[in-house]
């Protein structure tokens, strides 16, 4: 959504302060757990970079992200919940026959009867975060992951409000071949490895990769004008295949953590050395839970539920003399908090059409404030997942209830001793569900049903080294599987699910 008036505005604001303002590095993994960071418990031999950045910064012990990656940057993307654009359901989803049963619909298909996905993703009227610090002034780069739509143009980062894209569209990648392993309901390979939108075959790690052109970016970028750079790691998201070093001595998911953590080192050094540091609010975060609830300890559940493993994940703000060092805020936040946060640090606008659903947090961040947040609407009917509310320090999880001042690993369920508690919390899903909007047709399908890349004006002149890159992977993978079973997880049942292997 762009608006001509909130340039006008905003830039006449931001002429007379863009000193002020700080830039606003964001950075995000992927599917890591709770239990990861060496200050949460984990092996602190693979995240000193992490650590150290806890120890100049405040951790938030909880803040809420959503179930699973897509939802979660629809949230951080828009301030607003995702079912409000169907984005609490992922654009792989619409391929996905056991998922598309869910709504009561059947795989689409082509003139030719190839089955095919529905196109969907991250509407162009919604006003991005990216957008909103644009008209603020902001330079702003995504570096990445994006996960909102993977086909039409006004669906990928460039059409959102970005100024450079670097990374992937979709779900995930082969860190080293860049390609995606399946495109539902097609079960064979597409490439996924982008710079401003052109396809680019390019040799390495994606993590490396990643840290490369965060780096670069950093130091292109100057003081006199602010910038937002939105660093997505797809790690350490599946498929984990080789890993380029830490292996044997370390298992893969380890490697790619330490991987992970290496990078961040890197970027925050970019940082400093730029002399960028003393005004630069940094936040380190992960999108959703880990895969298993052994990395989520001490919380129960894991990604795509909605229990606290699932949702609850390590946040880290740094912003020397702004952000306490070394502190611990247990303040309830939502990833929706994050747009009208950083819009109102970067002295910008929260004038839109369509209402946010986060708050200002920046008294929180900065002054130590108690939240104004007392709920967090998780998950209404219609998603995959049960349907999910947070109210003071009661949740309910489908009938279950929980009271999480005095049992915060949702070990036991007290809806019956509170039946008042339940009715009032159900009342106000079904009256939020209510503001669901119609799913309409999807009647834009992704054609071919198999692109050798992703981007829909990409695909029409992709480069011969790509398509024979792609043809020799393809060449490589199973041609079909059994009736009934399918290369990606399954959709969550009663609540729950079960991750194999690296979860891709």
């Amino acid at each position: 959504m762009k608006s001509s008036l909130f340039l006008l505005v905003s830039f006449g604001l931001a002429a007379s302060s863009f000193a002020a303002r700080p830039n606003i590095v964001f950075i995000m993994a992927d599917d890591l757990g709770w239990a990861d960071p060496g200050f949460n418990g984990g092996d602190a031999r693979l995240t000193p970079n992490i650590d150290k950045l806890a120890t100049q910064g405040t951790r938030f012990t909880q803040f809420y992200m959503t179930p699973v990656c897509a939802t979660t940057r629809a949230a951080l993307m828009t301030g607003r919940y995702p079912f409000r654009q169907w984005m609490d359901w992922r654009s792989e989803d619409f391929g996905k026959p056991d998922y598309l049963a869910l709504l009561g619909m059947k795989l689409a298909h082509l003139p030719d009867g190839t089955p095919t996905r529905r196109v969907t993703g991250l509407p162009a009227e919604e006003r991005t975060v990216a957008e909103a610090l644009k008209e603020a002034g902001y330079s702003t780069a995504l570096v990445g992951k994006w996960h909102l739509g993977e086909w039409l143009p006004e669906q990928l980062p460039m059409g959102q409000g970005f100024d450079h894209q670097y990374g992937h569209y979709a779900w995930g990648i082969d860190y080293n071949n860049k390609t995606i392993p399946h495109n539902a309901p097609a079960v064979f390979a597409v490439y996924d490895w982008h710079r401003d939108q052109k396809p680019v075959l390019e040799k390495g790690y994606a993590t490396d990769l990643i840290a490369d052109e965060a780096v670069r970016l950093i130091g292109l970028e100057s003081k006199d004008k602010p910038f937002f750079h939105y660093i997505a790691f797809n790690a350490i998201h599946g498929p984990l295949e080789e890993i380029p070093r830490h292996v044997p001595e370390l298992a893969k998911r380890a490697a790619a953590i330490k991987c992970l953590d290496e990078g961040l080192g890197r970027i925050l050094d970019a940082i400093e050395k730029k002399g960028f540091a003393d005004n630069t609010l940094v936040i380190f975060t992960n999108d959703n839970g880990g895969l298993t609830e052994e990395v989520n300890k001490p919380w129960r559940g894991t990604k795509n539920t909605t229990f606290e493993g699932g949702i609850r994940v390590p946040f880290i703000a740094r912003w020397p003399s702004k952000v306490k060092p070394g502190a611990m805020n247990d303040a309830m936040i939502n990833v929706t908090d994050l747009l009208p946060t950083f819009v109102t640090i970067a002295g910008g606008s929260l004038k839109q059409k369509l209402p946010l659903d986060g708050m200002d947090m920046s008294p929180v961040m900065l002054e130590g404030k108690p939240s104004p947040r007392d709920e967090i609407v998780i998950e209404v009917a219609g998603s995959v997942r049960l349907p999910t509310l947070r109210k003071g320090d009661f949740k309910l999880v489908g009938k279950e209830l929980f009271n999480l001042a005095s049992d915060p690993h949702e070990k036991t369920d007290i809806a019956a001793q509170h039946p008042e508690v339940v009715t009032q919390m159900q009342a106000r899903l079904k009256q939020i569900a209510a503001e669901r909007p119609p799913l309409g047709g999807l009647p834009v399908l992704m054609d071919p049903a198999l692109p050798y890349v992703y981007g829909r004006d990409e695909n029409l002149d992709v480069p011969d080294e790509i398509k024979t890159h792609v043809d020799a992977i393809r060449a490589t993978q199973p041609k079909s599987y059994p009736p009934g079973t399918y290369p990606w997880p399954a959709a969550p049942k009663d609540g729950k699910v079960i991750y194999t292997g690296d979860g891709r």
